[in-house]
């Protein structure tokens, strides 16, 4: 069984909801609108997301910097 690359897993989450951890201990649900090669991220409909699950913010259409990011999760 041929593991897939990190991009080939990205592009297919484009359009659909991730749950992204940031560094600072920030969690992000949204859908993947675009990606760079350096893990940039457009995330379309996003909101921070508390401990227990349930949206705490909403924050619209954001870019992640890839650097700050610890995880992507299929929703």
């Amino acid at each position: 069984m041929q593991q897939e690359r990190p991009f080939d897993l990205l592009n297919k989450s484009l359009g659909q909801q991730v749950l992204v951890r940031l560094k600072n201990g920030v969690s992000i649900r949204g859908k993947v609108g675009s990606f760079d090669m350096h893990m940039n991220m457009v995330i379309e409909d996003a909101q921070e997301v508390g401990e227990n699950g349930d949206a705490q913010t909403k924050l619209g259409t954001i870019l992640l910097r890839g650097g700050n990011i610890i995880f992507i999760s299929p929703v």
